[in-house]
């Protein structure tokens, strides 16, 4: 049986306990922080070891997967008072999952690398908690080669796409090029799912219906049943798929890049969060074509 590193995961939400069971799963000794004690009870019970603190946590690990929401926060996690870079040596690999702005990883990847002497990849997901589970998350990295290489350690167990997409931040550009496909594909999928039901056709059937064609996609597959059912079981929620959009548009502005498809579904995202939806699972979007009650 292959000798599995230890990993800490700082960032116990929704993906971040989904990485860290499917790390356990398969073998590895597994750390975990989150200011939140709560997340990291259940992780607890199943194996982990608790950290008291992010620095604590990347001591005792090699390789430091870090899973939260904004670059704020990934900034305060790592640098803060008794964050990772606190905890980091020069063998030390950190492993960012989140999903945040391209610019805000090169700086950091700098700074941990100048001041520490330890590494840093950028990892965004596409899968969600579901394909975490699994081990067959879609992973777009960047970073140097070297340490691209380094981290399929990791990535074996919770990958089975994992491209090195170029050096440090373009992992994350990669990211927002998902992210723009997944949200019109929801809006899309949504909408194909009223204009069946409006027109009496059972939505539940589109999925098998339309496998295969060229209406056919992951997202339909997965989120179509779920749309016709309206299971709001959580899968991925609104207001990151709004933060999400909002690094798009920020970037396109940059480079005065046109986007009118993805302006508009981030219009109608800004609107689901003005319902109060944005905690919400993405399927609720559902809820939109019923008025927003």
């Amino acid at each position: 049986m292959k000798n599995l590193p230890p990993v800490s995961v700082v960032g116990n939400g929704i993906m971040g306990t989904a990485i860290a069971t499917r790390l356990l799963e398969v073998g590895h000794q597994v750390t975990v922080f989150d200011i939140d004690k709560e997340k990291v009870k259940n992780l607890v019970q199943k194996g982990a070891k608790e950290a008291a603190t992010a620095e604590a946590a990347a001591r005792a690990s090699t390789f430091v997967i870090i899973s939260l929401n904004t670059s704020s926060i990934v900034r305060r996690a790592v640098f803060g008072s008794e964050g990772v870079a606190g905890g980091c040596s020069n063998d030390t690999l950190v492993i960012d999952m989140s999903s945040i702005d391209p610019d805000s990883t090169k700086d950091m990847a700098e700074e941990l690398t100048k001041t520490k002497g330890a590494g840093w990849v950028d990892a965004p997901l596409s899968g969600g908690a579901p394909k975490a589970l699994l081990g067959k998350l879609t992973v777009m990295a960047g970073g140097t080669e070297a340490n691209v290489q380094k981290a399929r350690e990791v990535m074996d167990s919770l990958c089975a796409n994992y491209t090195h997409m170029g050096p440090s931040g373009a992992g994350q550009t990669t990211k927002m090029v998902n992210q723009v496909l997944c949200a019109i594909g929801f809006e899309a999928v949504a909408e194909a799912v009223r204009l069946a039901e409006a027109g009496g056709v059972d939505a539940t059937k589109l999925s098998l219906a339309l496998a295969g064609g060229r209406a056919d996609s992951n997202i339909l597959q997965e989120f179509g049943p779920k749309m016709a059912a309206r299971d709001y079981s959580p899968t991925g929620r609104i207001d990151n798929m709004m933060k999400d959009l909002e690094a798009v548009q920020s970037f396109a502005f940059s480079q005065r890049l046109a986007l009118p498809v993805t302006s508009t579904v981030s219009d109608l995202h800004r609107l689901y969060l003005a319902a109060g939806l944005g905690d919400r699972d993405t399927t609720e979007i559902m809820k939109y074509f019923g008025g927003l009650k």
